[in-house]
């Protein structure tokens, strides 16, 4: 569980710079550095969805995937449950550390990086995900606990067991995975960390949320494929 815990640390990094610069951050600072990283995010994306070879696999699965997910509205019912967790911890005078706490670890939990870093940590004991996700997230508690102060810091914790969670899940089913299955589930989440990138770089918003069934849909195929 090591990725989670660098990804915990870097999330604590960046609510503790953020405190100290409250007010003096400029946005454009912010801005550059989040392009960078976005940058970065594509070229991890890249490099995953080389790992398989099988490109009718890979789109069937995304299609598959992201059909089922835009039917059942996956993104749209992720953004109205985090809305009314937020409205229900923060509503009736609540404090900033109550808001920061539950805007962090919705943000930082919610995503393809969480669930295919934590797959990765726990099949392959590849932590590269969840240190760039990190990166993202020490950023993004930067800004946020500029704001509303240590609430987001404490956020850590939910990420802790969220992601440790499913990197032990992983480990005790890669046994059950074959490579190619492996593979297939990584190349289809490396295209969608692209798209994240591309809507980090503002280039093109993607709902990639509902692409999160191909993730499990490309090891089913694989799985029958082979």
């Amino acid at each position: 569980m090591l990725g989670t815990i660098i990804n915990v640390c870097l999330i604590l990094a960046g609510s503790f710079a953020g405190l100290l610069l409250r007010g003096k951050l400029p946005d454009r600072f912010i801005n550059r550095v989040m392009e960078a990283v976005a940058l970065i995010i594509i070229l991890l994306g890249l490099e995953m969805a080389m790992t398989e070879t099988n490109l009718l696999l890979v789109l069937t699965s995304l299609v598959v995937g992201g059909l089922i997910g835009e039917y059942f509205e996956i993104e749209d019912r992720l953004q109205n449950w985090s809305q009314r967790v937020e409205r229900r911890f923060t509503s009736g005078g609540a404090d900033g550390f109550s808001r920061g706490f539950v805007t962090a670890s919705l943000l930082f939990a919610v995503g393809p990086m969480a669930i295919m870093g934590a797959f990765d940590a726990g099949l392959r004991a590849d932590y590269t995900i969840l240190i760039n996700k990190g990166i993202i997230d020490g950023v993004t508690s930067t800004v946020l606990a500029a704001s509303l102060g240590w609430g987001v810091a404490f956020s850590g914790l939910t990420i802790l067991i969220y992601q440790s969670g499913l990197t032990l899940l992983a480990f005790y089913l890669k046994n059950l995975l074959s490579e190619p299955a492996v593979a297939a589930m990584t190349a289809t989440g490396g295209l969608m960390i692209i798209g994240l990138g591309l809507g980090m770089l503002d280039i093109k918003r993607l709902k990639i949320a509902n692409f999160l069934p191909a993730i499990f849909i490309a090891v089913l195929l694989a799985l029958f494929w082979a």
